[in-house]
């Protein structure tokens, strides 16, 4: 369950207060004028987020290799594709 954290509790209380609540929940969100502005996640859940975001993103480069999704005629022919160069 996500807590949610008042940009002036944490200006005062500062990060003992997000050791307080992130040890007890998987994450804090940070409010500024009462809209979330911020997530704050334990180091070991923010590394395994970006795993998945990174194994994703190789199943997505496999499955275009599988279904021909590619080029390989060089920078040149690739910039004129992308940026009418």
């Amino acid at each position: 369950m996500d807590i949610k954290i008042t940009a002036n509790d944490l200006k005062v209380k500062g990060v003992t207060l997000i050791d307080s609540v992130v040890d007890e929940n998987e994450s804090a969100i940070i409010t500024v004028h009462g809209k979330e502005k911020y997530v704050v996640l334990k180091i070991a859940d923010y590394n395994r987020m970006r795993e998945l975001e990174l194994e994703e993103a190789i199943q997505e480069s496999k499955a275009d290799i599988a279904a021909g999704r590619f080029h390989t005629d060089g920078i040149d022919a690739h910039l004129k594709r992308v940026c009418d160069v």
